[in-house]
């Protein structure tokens, strides 16, 4: 038959996942950050590099989903 419609339950639990990816991926960053301006006494210059890093990780994640999203409406398979 004809190809099977995308379950709208996996991709409202998809799509709920890419701000949260966004949100926990700056929180890493800047714990690791501060855990290591704590180690090393460099405050805030190691926190400041890693919450930038973090930040930059999440965004790359949501285009990361975005692109696949595009891919998938346009009836390719993701791989």
């Amino acid at each position: 038959m004809g190809k099977e419609p995308r379950n709208i339950w996996k991709d409202l639990l998809e799509a709920s996942t890419a701000p949260l990816n966004l949100v926990v991926s700056t929180f890493i960053g800047l714990a690791i950050g501060y855990g290591l301006d704590s180690l090393f006494g460099t405050s805030p210059y190691l926190t400041i590099i890693f919450l930038i890093l973090g930040i930059i990780a999440g965004f790359r994640e949501l285009f990361r989903f975005a692109r696949r999203q595009a891919r998938n409406g346009d009836g390719k398979e993701d791989k």
